[in-house]
């Protein structure tokens, strides 16, 4: 198929199925998103996942050196990771919401930004993630 009859077939899909950019139940109650992808019975690629993520990492980034742009520029790249950690798995409301946490990083008490986290609510629903990140934050090295 060429590139033109290609772009053609797009748009007519683009057309007959619609354009959602959120997960909605069709016609028949499948769970579907984008242009009519049945995420019931295909799901994502591998590749889809870790292109999803690449742009979520970026929205979070994006969104910290919005929010705090006088401290998070000035952070060692493995607390920035925490942060960025942090925001895409709460959402960055959620991790605004960490807010002694993000006042002792602000200051660079480190140890006192571990110490909230540790204490929080998310740590014990989260467990090992949690453990890892206080001690990136804590240490400034990575845990992998």
């Amino acid at each position: 198929m060429s590139t033109d009859d290609r772009a053609k077939l797009r748009a007519q899909l683009v057309k007959h199925e619609g354009l959602r950019l959120r997960p909605y139940f069709d016609t028949v109650g499948r769970l579907t998103i984008g242009v009519g992808r049945n995420l019931d019975a295909e799901g994502i690629t591998d590749d889809e996942a870790h292109y999803l993520l690449s742009g979520d990492i970026d929205r979070v980034i994006k969104g910290l050196f919005a929010r705090y742009p006088t401290w998070f520029p000035g952070l060692d790249p493995v607390r920035q990771a925490v942060l960025v950690n942090m925001g895409v798995n709460l959402g960055l409301a959620g991790l605004a919401g960490f807010t002694k946490m993000l006042d002792c990083v602000a200051r660079g008490d480190y140890g006192g930004a571990s110490e909230e986290m540790t204490r929080s609510r998310w740590a014990s629903q989260v467990g090992s993630r949690a453990a890892e990140l206080t001690v990136q934050m804590r240490t400034g090295a990575w845990v992998i």
